[in-house]
């Protein structure tokens, strides 16, 4: 056989293997996003097949709108019907826990997610006394007579990493001596051989309300984190306590020492406007230069954080911003989202900060008129 037959038999073989391979259905189960008209917030626990929605307190249910974002090929279903169901349209009035399995493609694989549906009026107090989960990391969780709801942070994200042997070297975790019993602490991570070639060398320990989005962790962090829930009471001071250790190198975004800078952690609140119901701001809201976002209208926000081995107390005024002054009357209506943020690292979503940085946090209020 000479060398263009075998040539052309190589080719012809790897286009026939292309267009098998093409045409190979997807094996593939999974739920990745949860939108709908009036949902506030969707957390998706892919660990433990849980999706938790949030909508505001008074809300109908009985036509609820879920639009799935599945696998490639997937379809999903109800496993028990109720009255009223017209997909993407499903009655929640009898039942706010419901089980929906989806199907591959291929339809070899099944995953049974249970979904519940939490009509909710944000708190304004917040310990961290409570876990939904502690494997493979910490989930903090907030309760009150509405429902609950699920902090969010990034430790999904620092699993992509491998760098975690257990739930403790999580950048966010539980511990139990807090302020008053237990609490948060926030760590800034390395990321090792996973985050360093692209671009991610740090991981800063954060815990904040609204949901993160581990399919974008890589692609696009800071737009993967989605901060606030609507609120219609009047911030005027956000307090708690505090202990800081600053890490002892700080480097930049190529993870090179900065020389002459230290780190610091970060505490903040915004109360923003939301023009529809499923804004929200991101990662991108506080840049390390420039503007903030246009529809952010109060803040508060520690400006002397001191590293401090004591808990220490802190008291911060929310100040207008933008120019903008509060609408009564859309605040009342659900037209305005409250925003709270930890960091171990004030430059964490930019990948600028001190491995071994450590924030803790305990026994946070949101005083209101």
């Amino acid at each position: 056989m000479n060398f263009r037959k075998c040539a052309a038999g190589f080719a012809l073989s790897l286009l026939v293997a292309s267009c098998i391979q093409d045409e190979v259905p997807n094996v593939e189960a999974a739920i990745d996003g949860c939108t709908g008209a009036n949902i506030q917030l969707a957390n998706i626990d892919a660990t433990h097949k849980e999706i938790e929605i949030y909508v505001l307190d008074g809300t109908d249910v009985s036509k609820q709108e879920l639009n799935f974002t599945l696998a490639d090929g997937a379809t999903i279903q109800a496993d028990e019907q109720e009255a009223g169901d017209q997909p993407p349209f499903y009655n929640f009035s009898e039942r706010t826990l419901r089980r929906f399995t989806v199907t591959s493609e291929d339809s070899n694989t099944q995953a049974t997610y249970i979904v519940r549906i939490n009509k909710m009026e944000l708190p304004t107090h917040y310990s961290f006394e409570n876990l939904r989960a502690t494997t493979p990391y910490h989930i903090f969780y907030l309760t009150n007579e509405s429902g609950i709801m699920q902090w969010a942070s990034g430790n999904p994200g620092y699993e992509l990493s491998g760098m975690a042997l257990n739930e403790n070297e999580y950048p966010t975790v539980q511990i139990p001596i807090g302020h008053s019993g237990r609490c948060v602490r926030l760590t800034t991570r390395d990321t090792g051989s996973f985050g360093e070639p692209i671009g991610m060398p740090i991981a800063a320990g954060n815990l904040f309300i609204g949901s993160f989005d581990v399919q974008n962790a890589v692609m696009a962090p800071r737009e993967a984190t989605h901060f606030g829930f609507p609120f219609t009471k009047m911030p005027v001071r956000l307090t708690g306590w505090y202990k800081y250790k600053s890490g002892e190198v700080f480097t930049d975004e190529n993870k090179n020492a900065v020389n002459g800078e230290s780190d610091m952690g970060d505490i903040y609140a915004l109360l923003y406007e939301s023009p529809i119901s499923d804004y929200t701001v991101n990662g991108d809201a506080l840049p390390l230069v420039g503007a903030i976002n246009e529809n952010i209208a109060l803040m508060a926000r520690i400006t002397d954080m001191k590293e401090t081995d004591e808990w220490t107390y802190f008291d911060l005024p929310f100040k207008p911003q933008n120019g903008k002054t509060i609408d009564r009357e859309g605040l009342a209506n659900g037209k305005y989202k409250l925003a709270i943020v930890f960091s171990s690292s004030i430059g964490g979503g930019y990948f600028r900060g001190a491995v071994g940085s450590e924030l803790c946090i305990d026994e946070v209020d949101v005083i209101c008129e």
